[in-house]
C-alpha cells in the first residue's frame, strides 16, 4: 500500500467557535477547513490555552499522513454518480461524461497538498449504456455508451483523468434484464412470431434461451404480442428477464466485463442479484459465484459488490459467493440502524453492540468480505428528509458520520454531501445536483422530466462552500478523518461496554497496529465520560493526548478537564490509542 503525505491544516479557532463568529472559507485552498473540526488540548485548568494549543494541534493534523491506497487496494470512499443529473457539460440540460470530468477536482483534486476537495477515491457509475429510459436500467447494448451521456472517447478520457487523482471507477452491470430494445430479445420475439405452432429450435435462433419464454402465465411473466407466449419480466414488461443459467448468455458477460476491464474500470456494481432467479437464493448465490470466479480470472484486482435487497440474515449468505461486497442495507434508509439510533427510536449501545455483531456475521460466512455501508442511494428517500425539529441539522450531520466512519467501502450518494432532499417518486431522488442557487447557472441539470420541485433545506454546494458550519463542509471533514486512519477504514469493530449508554456509544476499531476509539454522542445534551473508566482490548486506557479529531454539530467543542471529557450535543470523538 503506498502512502502518501496529504497535509490537512486545519485552521481553529476556538474562541470564535463558543461566540459563533467564524468566518467562512478563505482564499487559500490549502487551508480552506470546517470549523466542525475543533483542537480540544487544554491547560491545566481546563481552560483553552490560545494560539499555542491551537498551533499544537494544528502541527499534530498538518504532519499526519493520509492513507491514499493504491490502484489495486479495494478499500475506497465511493461516490455514486447519476450521470443524467450531475453536471451537464453542452447545454442540453442532460449530465454527461464529459460534465463529470470537469467535476472531478470536486471529488479529489489528486493534489496532495490541498484538502479542498471532497476526498473520494472510488465512483460508482450508474447506468451510462444505451437505453429507452432516463434511468437507463433496461440496457440495449452493453458495450457502449448511451449517446445522451456521450461517447466511449469520452469515457476513456475520465477514466484517464479519474486515474491521476486515484479514483477507481465502477459501472452499474444490469444482468438480471435486458431492455426489450436490446437485439437479443427483439430477434427471439422475432422468431417466435415467425414460428407457428412450432416448438422453438435454439439452433435457429439461439436468443430463444437467452430469456425465460413459456406458454404459461406465471407470476411476473408477459405476453409476448403477437403470439401465445409469455416472458418473464419481474420488474416491467420492458425489461425481459435474462437467464442466466444459459452458458451462451454467460459468455456473453464474460465478453461485456472484458470490455469494460479492458478499458480501465476498477469493477462492477451488480443490479438486483436477489432477481437473477426470483425467489431461489440458493440459485442466485450460483450465478454470483459463477460471475465472481469468471471476473477474477480476467483481473483478480476486480472490485465487485452486489445489490441484494432484502434482510440482513438473507444478504449475508450471499456472501458465500465469494462476490466482495453486499450493500448493508440494514444500516440505511429512514428506517435503517443509522437514522433509528438518531432519532432515539433505538439506544446507542444497541447500535454498537450491532455494529460488532454485523462484522462477525459477514466474517463468518466470507473472511475476506469487505463491508458495503451506505446511507441513501437513489432507491431511496434521502437522508435530509429523515429528521425534523430543532437538532435536525445536527442529526443531519452525525449520521453522516456513522456511516463514513463504518468499516469497509462507505458509499456516499451524489447530493448527499449538501444535504439535498427528494423523496416519493424515483425521479425526485434523483434530481439535478444542486451546484449553484440559479437552475440557468453553466452546468445545471434539468434532472428527470416528471420529478417534482422540493425546497432544499441547506442551499447550493456554492453557498455551502462559503459556510464554514455547512453539511458540506461536514462532510469534507468527516470524509478526511476516514481517509486518515486505516483502522476506520479496514479495522474491525469492537463494542466498548460499561461506558455505552442508552444516547452514548464507544466503539474501538483495530487493523494491523493501529488502533482508535471512536465516541458518538447521539443526545441533545452534553455528555461527560471518565477516560479512566473506558477500558479497551489490552487492558489500554485513554489520555487526553491521544485525542486526535472531533466532528462538532454545534458551536460548542469537545473538552477535557482533569480527565473527564465533555462531549456537547451530536459530537463524535476519535483517539489514536496505538499506530
Amino acid at each position: 500500500m503506498k502512502k502518501w503525505v496529504k497535509q490537512w491544516i486545519s485552521v481553529v479557532v476556538v474562541g470564535s467557535l463558543l461566540v459563533g463568529s467564524m468566518t467562512g472559507c478563505g482564499s487559500n485552498k490549502d487551508t480552506n477547513v470546517s470549523d466542525s473540526i475543533v483542537s480540544t488540548e487544554q491547560s491545566n485548568d481546563g481552560k483553552q490555552d490560545g494560539a499555542e494549543k491551537q498551533m499544537e494541534y494544528k502541527k499534530k493534523i498538518s504532519e499526519r499522513q493520509i492513507v491514499v491506497p493504491d490502484k489495486t487496494d479495494k478499500y475506497r470512499t465511493f461516490y455514486e454518480v447519476f450521470v443524467y443529473s450531475y453536471y451537464d457539460s453542452n447545454d442540453d440540460g442532460i449530465g454527461d461524461i464529459a460534465g463529470l470530468t470537469e467535476k472531478l477536482d470536486y471529488l479529489n483534486d489528486g493534489d496532495e497538498t490541498t484538502d479542498s476537495d471532497l476526498g473520494v477515491t472510488g465512483i460508482w457509475l450508474m447506468p451510462i449504456m444505451p437505453s429507452t429510459t432516463y434511468h437507463k436500467y433496461d440496457v440495449k447494448d452493453y458495450m457502449n455508451i448511451d449517446p445522451s451521456y456521450g461517447t466511449l472517447e469520452d469515457f476513456d478520457t475520465l477514466i484517464a483523468e479519474c486515474n491521476k487523482r486515484n479514483i477507481n471507477v465502477i459501472v452499474d452491470l444490469v444482468m438480471n434484464h435486458t431492455s426489450a430494445k436490446h437485439p437479443w430479445f427483439t430477434e427471439a420475439c422475432d422468431y417466435l412470431r415467425g414460428l407457428g405452432d412450432g416448438n422453438p429450435n435454439p439452433a435457429d435462433c439461439p436468443y430463444v434461451e437467452y430469456y425465460h419464454f413459456s406458454k404459461e402465465a406465471a407470476g411476473g411473466y408477459a405476453p409476448l404480442e403477437g403470439t401465445d407466449w409469455y416472458y418473464e419480466a419481474q420488474f416491467w414488461d420492458q425489461m425481459p428477464d435474462l437467464n442466466l443459467d444459459n452458458e451462451a448468455v454467460r459468455e456473453e458477460f464474460k465478453n461485456i466485463c472484458q470490455f469494460w476491464l479492458d478499458r480501465g474500470v476498477a469493477g462492477f456494481r451488480l443490479d438486483a442479484v436477489k432477481e437473477y432467479e426470483t425467489g431461489k437464493p440458493s440459485d442466485n448465490i450460483e450465478i454470483l459465484s459463477w460471475f465472481n470466479a469468471m471476473v477474477k480470472e480476467l483481473n483478480p484486482d476486480a472490485y465487485l459488490v452486489g445489490e441484494a435487497w432484502t434482510d440482513q440474515s438473507e444478504y449475508a449468505k450471499y456472501y458465500e459467493s465469494g462476490v466482495d461486497s453486499f450493500f448493508d442495507f440494514a444500516y440505511a434508509d429512514k428506517d435503517g440502524r443509522i437514522a433509528k439510533v438518531v432519532n432515539g427510536l433505538i439506544q446507542a449501545d444497541a447500535y454498537g453492540k450491532s455494529l460488532e455483531e454485523s462484522e462477525a456475521l459477514y466474517a463468518s460466512i466470507n473472511e475476506n468480505y469487505i463491508n458495503a455501508p451506505f446511507y441513501t442511494n437513489h432507491d431511496l428517500a434521502r437522508g435530509a428528509g429523515y429528521y425534523s425539529g430543532d437538532y435536525s441539522d445536527n442529526k443531519t450531520k452525525i449520521a453522516a458520520a456513522m456511516n463514513l466512519f463504518m468499516s469497509g467501502n462507505a458509499f456516499i450518494y451524489y447530493g448527499e454531501e449538501i444535504g439535498m432532499k427528494g423523496s416519493g417518486e424515483d425521479e425526485n431522488k434523483r434530481l439535478a445536483m444542486i451546484w449553484n442557487s440559479d437552475s440557468s447557472a453553466e452546468g445545471m441539470c434539468k434532472g428527470p422530466d416528471i420529478s417534482k420541485p422540493i425546497k432544499m433545506k441547506y442551499g447550493s454546494l456554492e453557498e455551502q462552500q462559503k459556510d464554514s458550519t455547512s453539511v458540506y463542509q461536514y462532510f469534507k471533514d468527516a470524509i478526511r478523518i476516514r481517509n486518515q486512519f486505516p483502522s476506520i477504514i479496514k479495522g474491525r469493530t469492537s463494542y466498548i461496554d460499561g461506558v455505552s449508554s442508552d444516547t452514548l456509544c464507544v466503539i474501538e476499531k483495530s487493523y494491523e497496529n493501529e488502533k482508535v476509539c471512536i465516541f458518538y454522542n447521539l443526545s441533545e445534551q452534553s455528555s461527560t465520560v471518565q477516560l479512566g473508566d473506558v477500558i479497551l482490548s489490552g487492558n489500554d486506557v485513554l489520555t487526553e493526548e491521544m485525542l486526535e479529531a472531533t466532528l462538532v454539530t454545534t458551536k460548542e467543542g469537545v473538552t477535557i478537564t482533569d480527565g473527564v471529557m465533555t462531549m456537547p450535543a451530536y459530537s463524535v470523538a476519535v483517539y489514536l490509542v496505538s499506530e
